[in-house]
């Protein structure tokens, strides 16, 4: 009877003693106090890449295509040809430009050499002219004073007058000529500026020719994996409209910590990660940086604190983190895969290191299993 009556006691401590083995095991699984230790775990992480729209520049009608989706290809490689007749011809007209301009210049050049002589020969004219009028002038005074102590004819004295005011006639008018003989070398180095800007303009059209000629042949900015292709051969493409993406092989992963979990993690510290899409494979890597503000400040609406009733809910940072280099399998990892990162804030900083993924990017992305 005795052994009887202790049975249900002894049940219900057992049970008391499970149910708190439980609620521990669920505590110190989710790093809950009193198990709350120095590793930070965040499930809202995501493996990041550069990804870059590919689209045209100009509008025109695709002729090749010759890659395939999700293809590896190398920065230079050809993804999409425009038809570039159009183009072509757009250059050649803009070097046929180019060249009139480049005549039109030498032309201006000759013009400028001829108006230049002109100048010169104006001025030899005004010097002659004013040499004949200073012995013209001469003459006269000799006259006059000969006429006026009768030694000479009156007609004498008169033809001498008169050679004097032919004399003076001829000296405006090769000053005249002088003043026009400049200012048509002047008209003429104005008109050579003009021509030397149309120059400029004209070699500027064929630069933007060859550009746009160059922007028929859409080729990948760097080393990368392609998304889906979306030209295809006959279509019409306008500026700006989307054909493909790449992919380059520069990965690094964003984990969004809680502000709570922040405390004592720094830059440099090791963090560890499984990729969900591997089977929890496990990954090493370090925090390289954090982001200047949380999540919300970058959302496109942003909560108001100050209306209504305030709940406080715990705010996220985005952390940057690189992975490191020459591990197994990082080939497989391709941007927008889920991961599982953790933190041990209570671990030294590393000492910074070069050999990131970022700094030797993978050659190549394999299909994930």
């Amino acid at each position: 009877m005795a052994i009887k009556s202790l049975l249900p006691s002894a049940v219900t401590s057992l049970a008391i003693v499970a149910a708190a083995a439980g609620v521990s095991l669920v505590l110190y699984s989710w790093n809950l106090p009193p198990f709350h230790g120095s590793m930070e775990t965040t499930n809202d992480a995501y493996i990041q890449g550069k990804v870059t729209a590919i689209a045209p520049q100009l509008a025109g009608y695709v002729v090749d295509v010759p890659v395939q989706d999700f293809q590896h290809v190398k920065k230079g490689d050809l993804l999409v040809k425009i038809d570039d007749r159009i183009y072509a011809q757009k250059l050649a007209q803009a070097k046929a430009t180019l060249q009139s301009k480049v005549a039109a210049l030498t032309k201006l050049a000759r013009q400028r050499a001829s108006a230049r002589a002109t100048v010169e020969s104006r001025q030899a004219a005004l010097e002659s002219a004013e040499a004949a009028l200073k012995q013209a002038k001469a003459d006269w005074k000799r006259k006059r004073a000969l006429q006026q102590k009768g030694f000479s004819a009156n007609s004498a004295a008169d033809e001498s007058q008169a050679s004097y005011d032919q004399a003076q006639a001829s000296v405006r008018q090769a000053r005249a000529a002088l003043v026009v003989a400049q200012q048509d070398l002047e008209a003429t180095i104005a008109d050579r500026q003009q021509a030397e800007a149309d120059l400029e303009g004209a070699g500027a059209a064929v630069r933007l020719a060859e550009i746009d000629l160059q922007n028929t042949r859409i080729t990948a900015p760097a080393d990368g994996t392609l998304g889906q292709i979306g030209a295809r051969v006959g279509q019409y493409v306008s500026a700006g409209s989307s054909l493909t993406s790449l992919v380059t092989d520069t990965i690094w992963m964003v984990a969004n910590f809680k502000e709570t979990q922040l405390p004592g993690m720094k830059t440099g510290q090791k963090v560890s990660f499984s990729v969900d899409a591997l089977g929890g494979l496990v990954f090493h890597g370090r925090i390289e940086r954090f982001s200047p503000a949380t999540g919300s400040e970058f959302s496109v609406i942003k909560s108001d604190n100050a209306t209504g009733n305030f709940t406080k809910i715990a705010k996220r940072l985005p952390v940057r983190i690189a992975i490191d280099a020459g591990q197994p399998d990082t080939g497989r990892l391709v941007p927008g895969l889920s991961v599982v990162a953790s933190v041990d804030v209570a671990s030294a900083p590393l000492p910074p290191t070069s050999a990131l993924a970022e700094a030797e990017p993978q050659k190549s992305r394999v299909a994930l299993p």
